[in-house]
């Protein structure tokens, strides 16, 4: 599945995935759950905005994105707000 990423360029180009699109849908990434690195490619693991945890992939030789599988997972929040609005 091919997809358009935005990333965020700090110091060096494409730096980390920040939104994307597949089909006509804008996806923001809340979230990398992780990242890794193939010989000629990036994998992000990312939260988005809908709860589902998708995976990206940066091909390095060409500068394009394909997402391997659809979304993988619904997220879980991870933390439990108590009654006076504090994380615990």
């Amino acid at each position: 599945m091919t997809i358009k990423v935005q990333c965020y360029s700090g110091r060096k180009a494409d730096e980390r995935p920040i939104r994307f699109r597949i089909d006509s849908r804008d996806y923001m990434i809340e979230e990398i759950v992780e990242q890794w690195y193939g010989p000629a490619d990036s994998f992000y693991r990312v939260g988005a905005d809908d709860g589902r945890t998708y995976l990206l992939r940066h091909h390095k030789t060409d500068g394009t994105w394909s997402s391997p599988e659809p979304s993988v997972t619904r997220r879980s929040s991870r933390c439990n707000p108590s009654s006076d609005g504090l994380a615990r």
